[in-house]
């Protein structure tokens, strides 16, 4: 009796699983009886139908069984659903028992993890992880660099690349050069053919009046080498970047 009321935890365990399937197992026999209760009132109300006319008293009498049954049949069902909100009720309590066992669990297995370390040994790891995450890259960094390379000298490398750097300043301003001596000898050959001459060469090189209209073709001729200069001007300029 004692150890039924005050017993170990495996009845504990047992009493609520135990409960449910009594529970169920009696639902379903009042289910069978509200069946069998239920084919006995048809029974009866089909006698009655029966004898409705023919016999009175036949009627009548199925008529009372057919009101007894209806009650049983009222009872048996009340007695269902009690049983059912019962059911319930101890499923959900014994659910919500379960998941309060699972959280201790759970609970005491965070509880036994944080025991094994402590917040000084979790920065401790971390600062070897650190290091050991710094060597592996001096490591990979040291691997990569080029084989050959350690007995060149940078400043000897920084001479010599300012001496290529003079020698092309030097050979950018030969060709400045250059091109505006081009450019001058155009510009005096254009000028030299512009020249009007003095006034006796004027008087002995003058030709004699004409005596039709001058030549459209060596109009458009002399025009034609104007043209020729200024564009030969043009593509010179355009090359030095004018």
């Amino acid at each position: 009796m004692w150890n039924y009321l005050f017993g170990g935890t495996k009845q504990k365990k047992e009493l609520p699983k135990k409960a449910i399937l009594d529970l169920r197992e009696h639902i379903t026999t009042l289910n069978k009886k509200t069946n069998y209760i239920q084919s006995q009132i048809t029974d009866q109300e089909n006698i009655a139908r029966k004898y409705v006319t023919s016999n009175k008293v036949l009627a009548k009498n199925a008529l009372k069984k057919k009101k007894k049954l209806e009650v049983d049949l009222m009872k048996i069902e009340n007695q269902i659903e009690s049983l059912e909100t019962q059911l319930t009720a101890i499923e959900s309590a014994n659910l919500n028992l379960e998941t309060m066992k699972a959280m201790k669990q759970g609970s005491k297995a965070i509880k036994q993890i944080h025991k094994d370390f402590d917040i000084d040994k979790v920065d401790e790891t971390m600062d070897q992880i650190r290091e050991q995450v710094e060597a592996s890259e001096e490591i990979s960094e040291a691997i990569s660099r080029p084989l050959g390379t350690e007995f060149i000298d940078d400043d000897e490398l920084d001479e010599e690349l300012a001496a290529l750097q003079e020698e092309e300043a030097e050979a950018n301003l030969v060709d400045t050069h250059r091109n505006d001596s081009k450019i001058q000898q155009v510009q005096s050959q254009k000028q030299s053919q512009n020249i009007i001459p003095n006034n006796s060469q004027k008087l002995n090189e003058m030709p004699s009046a004409p005596t039709k209209k001058l030549d459209t073709n060596q109009s458009n001729n002399i025009e034609d080498e104007d043209d020729e200069d200024e564009r030969a001007l043009r593509e010179l300029q355009a090359e030095m970047g004018m």
